[in-house]
């Protein structure tokens, strides 16, 4: 399959969303599956879920009008798709009757498990300074649980308006130029279409959003963008192989990983929610929802462009040693990242709440010194009392002559 398809099966797609999405809301707001404003969420008013099932039926059109997968991949495709219809309609139905966390789990191990047993399974990977290594019998459990990992990430990170579309959509584009790099274009051109049903109801859902996707577009996402990853990466003989998912899928990845030892810490259930993630936090230091969501993006972008680049510029031979010219560019580029990535956790969300806990604790306390400001910003990063720092600020700001 060719770059070209790729671009007829993205546009195919997006259009298809872009159609569907008002369609599945009034279907949403028929059937009560609507999502009421909540203390911890940003949206402060209700909101129609299921977009996922527009993205679900861009994902099925895409396929049926334009893709010839041929008898070599057509079964694992055909179980993708399958995984893909039953994880909608689990997380469909959760998103109207509130499914317990078993249940959500259940249908997740199921959905994964179609396209596995149909061969999107991982049964070597190759690993650098390592080689290859078989992964037997434990490729298909392994393989299911990662991509049930894959689904709880981008669930759990779909928090804000158009956040989860638009960095899944970034990855999915990021996956495709990677799988055809890798000789693998029936995944390349499947996460093209996935990413234009991503970004055809990203119209919609992008700040004011007018639909939410739910858990039924949030957890088929991850499934289709977990099976991509196999598909068009991991499968393959690549050395990096494993990085590209990682990188790809950095920021979801993190933001989940924070706010669940963060929630293990304090003796918290892992899956009930909360207001931690990075962009309830950014809201709190007086981030708007849109400027959130392009920082978001931008660092989705840069780690994409990042695992990009390890695929297309030369920075060693084939036998492993390195180029003196090629290893220069990506060790820029990694410091680039790798201070984007700083700046955005550290700078924006530490320095910036240390300067509103600063002015707060001089208010009440003129004499207090740095080292007292850097313990109580601790102990409040440490326990999300951001939101009284905020409220205190703010009155104090108005009241100050």
């Amino acid at each position: 399959m060719t770059e070209r398809e790729a671009i007829y099966a993205f546009l195919v797609a997006f259009a298809v969303a872009a159609f569907l999405t008002p369609v599945t809301a009034r279907l949403a707001r028929a059937v009560g599956a609507v999502d009421q404003p909540k203390d911890r969420g940003l949206s402060k008013q209700e909101t129609p879920l299921l977009g996922g099932l527009a993205m679900l039926g861009a994902v099925l059109v895409a396929c049926a009008v334009l893709l010839d997968f041929g008898p070599l991949v057509e079964d694992r495709f055909r179980g993708i798709l399958t995984g893909a219809v039953v994880i909608a309609v689990v997380g469909a139905l959760d998103d109207r009757f509130d499914l317990a966390p078993a249940l959500k789990l259940a249908g997740q191990v199921l959905a994964a498990a179609i396209p596995v047993q149909a061969g999107v399974e991982v049964s070597n990977i190759t690993l650098p300074l390592v080689g290859a290594q078989d992964l037997g019998s434990a490729g298909a459990p392994l393989t299911i649980a990662g991509l049930v990992l894959v689904m709880n990430v981008v669930n759990l990170s779909d928090g804000i308006d158009g956040l989860a579309a638009g960095v899944c959509a970034i990855s999915a584009i990021t996956f495709s130029i990677i799988a055809f790099d890798l000789s693998r274009g029936h995944a390349g051109v499947f996460a093209a279409l996935t990413a234009g049903a991503a970004l055809g109801f990203l119209i919609h859902n992008f700040h004011p959003a007018s639909v939410f996707m739910g858990d039924c577009g949030s957890n088929l996402l991850g499934l289709l963008l977990g099976c991509i990853a196999v598909e068009g990466a991991v499968k393959t003989q690549a050395v990096l192989a494993l990085v590209f998912p990682l990188v790809v899928l950095a920021v979801p990845f993190v933001d989940t990983t924070f706010v669940v030892l963060k929630r293990l810490k304090y003796k918290r259930k892992p899956w009930e929610a909360d207001a931690n993630h990075f962009h309830h936090r950014f809201s709190r230091i007086g981030f708007s929802q849109r400027r959130t969501v392009l920082y978001l993006y931008a660092w989705t972008f840069l780690l994409g462009g990042f695992a990009v680049a390890l695929r297309f510029v030369e920075y060693s031979d084939n036998s492993g040693n390195l180029q003196l010219g090629g290893s220069l560019v990506m060790g820029a580029l990694a410091v680039v990242v790798l201070l984007a990535s700083v700046y955005l956790v550290y700078v924006l969300e530490i320095l910036k709440f240390r300067r509103l806990d600063a002015r707060r604790l001089r208010r009440v306390r003129p004499g207090v010194s740095e080292h007292e400001i850097d313990a109580d910003v601790r102990e409040r990063l440490g326990t999300g009392e951001f939101e009284a720092v905020r409220r205190e600020t703010d009155e104090f700001e108005r009241v100050r002559p």
